[in-house]
């Protein structure tokens, strides 16, 4: 297995996510964003003012593989100790581990900060992510049927959670 390595997301790491995230709008229902996003725009999705909100890139031999983040889950104080999780794996790294080893990273990083509780928001039709959170311990908690539409056909969104002990 190759050797991976996480580190923050730095800006010169924009380029490298902004083209990982824009393969997954463009192609597929992974996110719901339906145009290529700005380099603006990526940067507002990555980068966050409170220091408690991360992103880290999974890199190996010193190129960009993915990104993990943990950003706000709702903007009320009594969600402070809960946050919402994604992963995005550059194409040709899937199946390789690298989805495990980038939650457990940001599990990791969510206890050192004192979150309780971790969301991930992933398209009923993501079958593959499905089974990479449920593999690592997060439970489908809520299943919201049509509330998107990309590619002329109507998507549900599942929820799934797992509360850190």
């Amino acid at each position: 297995m190759e050797k991976y390595l996480f580190r923050k997301m730095q800006e010169e790491d924009l380029t490298a996510v902004l083209q990982i995230y824009n393969h997954y709008v463009l192609n597929t229902t992974a996110s719901f964003h339906t145009q290529a996003l700005t380099p603006d725009e990526m940067r507002e999705l990555v980068f966050f003012t409170n220091s408690r909100h991360q992103t880290f890139v999974a890199t190996v031999e010193g190129k960009i593989c993915g990104y993990v983040f943990i950003a706000q889950h709702k903007k009320r104080e009594a969600y402070d100790s809960t946050a919402e999780v994604s992963v995005y794996l550059k194409p040709g790294y899937e199946g390789k581990g690298l989805g495990s080893l980038s939650i457990r990273h940001i599990e990791e990083y969510a206890r050192s900060q004192a979150f309780h509780v971790l969301v991930a928001t992933i398209c009923g039709q993501n079958e593959a992510s499905l089974r990479l959170f449920e593999r690592n311990g997060f439970e489908k908690c809520a299943h919201y049927k049509e509330v998107g539409r990309k590619f002329d056909q109507w998507l549900d969104i599942v929820a799934c959670q797992k509360i850190l002990r």
